[in-house]
């Protein structure tokens, strides 16, 4: 892949419980790995000697240095306004200007979208944008939409939610008409709040290749490839995915440590298990998209390490080759 499409992807390298050695490795890893090319943003003298850490001579990457880091636990929107050379801010300026048509955060997610905000700015017509996790399915991906971004809705919100999210899975992972669900307490066409109901009407009225409500245990199942709801529900829904998962493999644990042959038998069987619980750590997953702002906005998890660094450069490249901010333009224009 050549400079000129790497360098479109601005990533926040002081952003995360591990950075900066965690997002230099992650970038390092996808230039090896993919060809990628990403430009760094953040303490010159500290992102240098992380790569050349990892043997890479500092001139063959791009970065810009910015001088302030917003932590995890500030104000977002105070430190975003007041911290004008911090690290993220410095991405998103990037984006706003052209000079990158992606940002990539591992850092405080609320100044992030803080940032897409107030420095990237909303895409055209776009009212709220959502905040998106792909998870893993039996036979595929369900992309599960708004997850945190915003608590309260309209119907009209969670039809922009459903054009994006249906474009985001055809850019980033080339489903052809995906498959678009709305989240409820029940798969009848009358079960629901307000708020449900009436998006399904609006839905249901769209271009989109909808079908109907699924409930939670369908997330799992790829019984469709976009799930939609109120970032209230999305987030509640995406914490018990986390703690479920480590509740399950704690059990495991403990059960193997019982006697001679269960350890025995959890010796033989971590490879799979470890494999299992990457697949519900959010923190492997690489991230989330920020849907609705001018360009692309990519949120990781704080306690990100290489891997998941390398997994979201390599998601935001392909969601960037999809053309993912044309379609969004052309598909929230036709409503």
């Amino acid at each position: 892949m050549s400079n000129a499409v790497g360098r479109r992807i601005a990533l926040d390298a002081m952003g995360g419980d591990h950075a900066p050695k965690a997002t230099v490795a992650g970038v390092v890893a996808a230039r090896r790995n993919h060809g990628v090319e990403v430009t760094l943003v953040g303490d010159l003298e500290r992102l240098s000697a992380e790569l050349e850490r990892n043997g890479e001579s500092v001139g063959d990457y791009q970065i810009v240095h910015a001088g302030e880091v917003v932590g995890m636990d500030e104000q977002p929107a105070s430190a975003i306004r007041q911290k004008l050379d911090s690290s993220i801010r410095v991405a998103a300026q990037l984006v706003k200007v052209g000079e990158a048509q992606a940002l990539i955060s591992m850092g405080n997610s609320g100044a992030t979208m803080a940032a897409a905000v107030l420095v990237v700015g909303r895409a055209p017509g776009v009212s709220r944008p959502a905040l998106a996790g792909v998870l893993p399915a039996t036979g595929g991906r369900t992309l599960l939409l708004d997850i945190g971004a915003n608590s309260e809705c309209t119907p009209e919100n969670l039809l922009q939610f459903a054009i994006m999210g249906s474009l985001y899975m055809e850019a980033a992972h080339g489903v052809a008409s995906p498959r678009v669900g709305l989240l409820n307490v029940g798969e009848e066409d009358v079960k629901g709040n307000q708020l449900v109901l009436e998006a399904h009407e609006l839905v249901q009225a769209s271009e989109l290749n909808f079908r109907g409500n699924v409930e939670g245990v369908d997330l799992f199942r790829a019984v469709v490839d976009v799930a939609v709801c109120d970032g209230f529900t999305g987030n509640v829904a995406i914490k018990v995915m986390e703690g479920t998962g480590d509740f399950a493999f704690g059990m495991l644990r403990a059960a193997g440590e019982t006697s001679a042959r269960s350890k025995l038998g959890a010796l033989l069987m971590r490879p799979a298990l470890r494999t299992m619980r990457t697949s519900f750590d959010y923190a492997e997953w690489g991230g989330a998209p920020l849907l609705g702002v001018n360009g692309l906005v990519f949120i990781g998890h704080g306690r990100s390490h290489r891997g998941a660094v390398e997994r979201a450069i390599v998601e935001v490249t392909a969601a960037l080759s999809g053309n993912l901010p044309m379609l969004l333009e052309k598909g929230l224009a036709r409503g």
